[in-house]
């Protein structure tokens, strides 16, 4: 039995980038509180359709093969969750990708820009589009119950990122997806809300080789007062929170920061951060 009822038994919640750690522990966690779940992965589908046979969700999950910066290829996963469960409820516009190479602007190539504004803007913007254009046809739900959108941005689009401008600027323009289609929405469903998680440094496969390095973890720590690493869990605990048609069934246009209370300035000393320490929390419970 769940210690807090969060009001999502029965909805159907679709997934972009489920194979990743974020993805993944979204689905664990929307799984958890009752949800049927339409998991899209694109570079590591046959992963999430393995996680999925492992967890003996056959009846809950749907798995479909996607790239979500294809309009095309979204809209068909809309269409193929509608058809498999009648309707979506919440869309999670979570695929994206992180260019590694740290690189001054006018030393990335035009492919490296273009390809960070698909992975990371044009995907989520082409979800949504999906997700709006899917309720249009299904309507709101009869309970009153309204649709959720959450985007998974990230502190770079606040705070700025040296040597990967380009993932910044598309992180950054997810607030205008927000702070728009909060108004927007309404026009299809008067209590649907759209809203964005904002995590920091986070531990997953796409980061954990530049984590790996020494001296890391000490510097993207020393801005945060607390000195620890953000867990995949941490930032699918705060979706399924925004995502609530109870505990946030007045919450739209926020964008809700997962990053240890990062701001824009020192706050420690490199000396003062036991970078193992740091470590070991990551699989702290």
């Amino acid at each position: 039995m769940r210690a807090v009822d969060l009001g999502l038994e029965g909805f159907v919640v679709l997934i972009t980038g489920a194979s990743g750690g974020i993805g993944r522990a979204l689905a664990e966690d929307f799984a958890a509180e009752g949800a049927r779940l339409v998991l899209t992965g694109h570079t590591r589908f046959d992963e999430l359709v393995r996680h999925v046979e492992a967890r003996l969700w056959k009846e809950r999950a749907l798995c479909v093969r996607a790239d979500a910066s294809r309009p095309t290829e979204i809209e068909a996963a809309f269409a193929a969750g509608t058809a498999r469960f009648g309707r979506v409820d919440v869309a999670v516009a979570n695929a994206g990708a992180w260019p590694r190479e740290n690189l001054l602007l006018h030393r990335a190539s035009e492919e490296r820009i273009r390809g960070a504004l698909e992975a990371n803007l044009l995907s989520a913007l082409f979800t949504v589009r999906a997700a709006m254009a899917s309720l249009e046809r299904t309507g709101a739900r009869a309970d009153g119950h309204g649709a959720s959108i959450c985007f998974v941005g990230s502190t770079a689009g606040r705070f700025g990122e040296r040597h990967h401008c380009e993932y910044a600027v598309a992180k950054a323009g997810l607030y205008g997806l927000v702070r728009t289609l909060k108004n927007e929405i309404v026009e299809l469903d008067p209590y649907a809300r759209v809203n964005m998680v904002e995590p920091g440094w986070t531990v997953t496969h796409m980061v954990r080789p530049e984590l790996a390095q020494p001296g890391v973890i000490a510097r993207v720590t020393r801005t945060m007062p607390l000195r620890q690493l953000a867990r995949a869990v941490d930032i699918a605990k705060a979706i399924v929170l925004l995502s609530s048609p109870t505990a946030s069934r007045h919450t739209s246009g926020q964008v809700l920061t997962i990053a240890g209370g990062m701001e824009g300035r020192a706050l420690w000393e490199a000396s003062d951060i036991d970078e193992a320490a740091v470590r070991a929390r990551v699989d702290h419970p």
